[in-house]
């Protein structure tokens, strides 16, 4: 049976991702559009026995874009030979911003695309003491005209048994200007383009992702010949469209009042003011982190307990030899080191998922838009830094969304100093080993280590930027120009989907790479050259006499005298010496070595290598084994000195390949990838050096 491609096209904060998830529930994937970094969302549902494949496209004011995602909607919308060109075409529209979400419609309209209108968000017309007559409306478009509130789940219903009845497929009524009449027909001529409203559109894009060189060289050299400037063009169409909305909007809204000021207005007076606004901000912050910490710590401890007992079970039911050394020494020690930390980063997202969806978000663009001015960034920076807490990867594909080029490309290049999840359990072991449990002024004290931390990322990131500002050089001036939207109580379905979309990804990326390292880890410890480990038993029975070691005492010193001696340990003592002035022996530069894939690999890492250098079974923390880890001379390994620069290395490193491969994608030269790589390292080895020896 033949799905049916059915696409949501919608302005900015219309409610169309909250509408995508509710009609697609668990149902859906998230990939990238072909040759590009945009997010491409694609949910399933079944409607009258009929496969439908629902398209969440990127949020787009009109089909000229001002932006990466942007042009990936005129991109799809202008080439039917596209995979995701969609058989039908929904536009998600708001009632209080009828006439832009209007003209999004007449263009797609007019490209014969089929489609109807979804006018979403209605209680907010009420609120607002707005009518808007639905019946005149759908006469005005010569189309269906559907009201919803997506958070509620009125109209879903009629939204999906409208899929399977007829849509609109207007021909064009856009009037081409006299002035570009001819040449409009020339490039629609040559291109052998289906009506003049399409060879308009080509001819008034500056860039069209799926045309060949040879289209792209026809359209300018008619340009060029014909003087026509794309930006005056586009205005041309824009102001033809608003006479013909400014009649439709007046015959089918009115006002059942005077307008009131809104719940919205109110509160922004508070949560906008030059005070009390970054009082309220950080203060939430401050929650947020207390929060990860005090929530997190019984499902952490249920999840510790487990597996736990997982491994002493695998060593029971599997006995002694290589398999069982593998899957209880390896396997689980290193998967159940990230697993541990879900909750920790499930609250973390939660909250930064909960400012979005209550609209709060946008409020912090503003806020902090003069704050990052002077260091180059822009308020729309704020939202990929702050993305880029949960994970540096969306973070930097966010920034496709600033205009200004040099803004964009240091939005992405410091993103990355942002404290992301998996950093998280990182900064949670080594705080709960080097951070005392306990009270600061009635708050946590490793919750407010935490937080600075945090704060450190931003202020590095900010630092870095404003450096950044006075090398490259920007001959335009930016400005803060977004819409803010209206208040609301979170949509928990959307909220939580978002978060299982989040999470799920974080496990399962990290997954993969802990299990890999895991066994790689377990394969290079259980083997090592000469005669040290040959003959380690041998080696460790006679000193056991000599010292009158127990048996206990004798099998713990066999298993860290094989470690010692394995290819591990020899890989780690090679590398040891540029690390020992930061103060790291061989272990724990096989963990930051093994970080460079993905940070937080360090604690699988160290899971697996204290898991087969431990005999104690009552030793099931991971935290415990480090913390009695002892060096040569009897000093702990982890000690302050060591458990601070280890954070600041952490914090300020590029550790992430997938990272550095994004910065790529979004910067089209390894250029920018490698500079973040040296800089950002060489800070934090930097960074760490003075630590350790000012605290030593």
């Amino acid at each position: 049976m033949n799905s049916i491609k059915v696409a949501l096209i919608g302005n900015p904060n219309v409610g169309k991702s909250t509408l995508f998830n509710r009609l697609t529930g668990l149902k859906q994937r998230v990939g990238n559009y072909p040759g590009t970094t945009v997010d491409k969302r694609i949910g399933f549902f079944t409607e009258n026995g009929q496969s439908i494949q629902l398209y969440d496209f990127p949020g787009t004011y009109s089909l000229y874009p001002k932006a990466a995602d942007e042009e990936v909607v005129f991109d799809i919308l202008s080439n039917p030979e596209h995979p995701d060109f969609p058989d039908k075409v929904f536009v998600v529209g708001h009632p209080l911003r009828l006439k832009r979400s209007l003209l999004l419609f007449k263009q797609v309209q007019d490209l014969g695309i089929p489609v109807k209108f979804v006018l979403n968000m209605m209680d907010e017309a009420e609120k607002g003491q707005i009518k808007i007559n639905i019946e005149k409306l759908s006469q005005s478009l010569h189309t269906q005209v559907i009201p919803s509130n997506a958070r509620t789940g009125e109209g879903l219903d009629v939204i999906k048994e409208s899929i399977s009845t007829e849509f609109a497929k207007e021909p064009a009524k856009f009037k081409v200007p006299l002035l570009y009449v001819n040449p409009v027909k020339e490039i629609r001529e040559k291109l052998k383009l289906k009506s003049d409203y399409l060879a308009f559109q080509y001819a008034a894009q500056p860039n069209i992702l799926h045309l060949t060189a040879e289209e792209k060289s026809t359209i300018e050299n008619i340009r060029k010949q014909n003087h026509m400037v794309p930006a005056r063009m586009q205005i041309a169409e824009t102001l033809y469209r608003y006479d013909e909305i400014d009649a439709i909007v007046e015959q089918v809204e009115s006002s059942s009042g005077e307008k009131k000021r809104s719940f919205s207005e109110k509160l922004d007076n508070v949560l906008t003011h030059g005070f009390w606004g970054y009082i309220i901000f950080f203060g939430l912050l401050f929650l947020m982190f207390q929060a990860i910490y005090s929530w997190a710590e019984v499902p952490m401890d249920a999840i510790d307990s487990l597996f736990a007992m997982l491994q002493s079970q695998a060593q029971g039911i599997l006995g002694d030899g290589p398999l069982s050394s593998l899957i209880a020494d390896g396997i689980i020690p290193g998967i159940g080191g990230v697993v541990i930390f879900i909750p920790q980063i499930s609250i973390l997202i939660f909250f930064l998922l909960l400012l979005e969806e209550s609209g709060y978000m946008s409020r912090v663009v503003f806020l902090m838009d003069k704050w990052m001015k002077p260091f180059g960034l822009s308020g729309k920076s704020v939202v990929p830094l702050m993305s880029s807490v949960a994970c540096a990867i969306p973070g930097i594909m966010a920034a496709r969304n600033i205009e200004n080029t040099r803004e964009r490309l240091l939005t992405v290049l410091v993103a990355p100093f942002m404290t992301c999840s998996a950093r998280l359990p990182v900064y949670a072991i080594l705080i709960a080993l080097v951070i005392p449990k306990h009270s600061f002024l009635g708050f946590d004290l490793q919750g407010i280590v935490l937080m600075a931390l945090y704060l450190l990322g931003l202020f590095a990131a900010l630092i870095f930027a404003f450096i950044g500002k006075k090398v490259l050089k920007s001959q335009y001036k930016s400005y803060l120009i977004m819409e803010m939207p209206a208040y609301h109580v979170p949509d928990w379905r959307n909220l939580f989907l978002g978060l299982w979309e989040k999470v799920s990804a974080f496990i399962f990326g990290a997954g993969r790479i802990i299990l890999a390292v895991s066994v790689v880890l377990w394969v290079l410890s259980a083997w090592g050259p000469g005669e040290n480990f040959k003959n380690a038993e041998d080696i460790i029975a006679k000193q056991s006499i000599e010292n009158s070691w127990t048996e206990s005492e004798q099998a713990h010193h066999l298993e860290a005298h094989k470690l010692e001696y394995s290819m591990l340990g020899h890989i780690g003592k090679t590398i040891e010496p540029v690390f020992r002035p930061i103060g790291y022996d061989w272990k724990i530069s096989i963990g930051v070595l093994t970080s460079f894939a993905a940070r937080e690999v360090f604690v699988g890492t160290m899971a697996t290598i204290y898991s087969i250098g431990s005999d104690n079974e009552d030793e099931t923390q991971i935290v415990q084994r480090m913390r009695n880890e002892k060096n040569p001379d009897g000093s702990l390994v982890f000690n302050l000195a060591t458990g601070v620069s280890l954070l600041l290395f952490y914090a300020f490193a590029m550790q992430c390949m997938s990272t550095l491969a994004i910065v790529y994608r979004e910067t089209k030269t390894w250029k920018w990838p490698l500079i973040q790589l040296v800089l950002m390292s060489g800070f934090a080895y930097l960074c760490a050096f003075l630590a350790y020896n000012l605290l030593q």
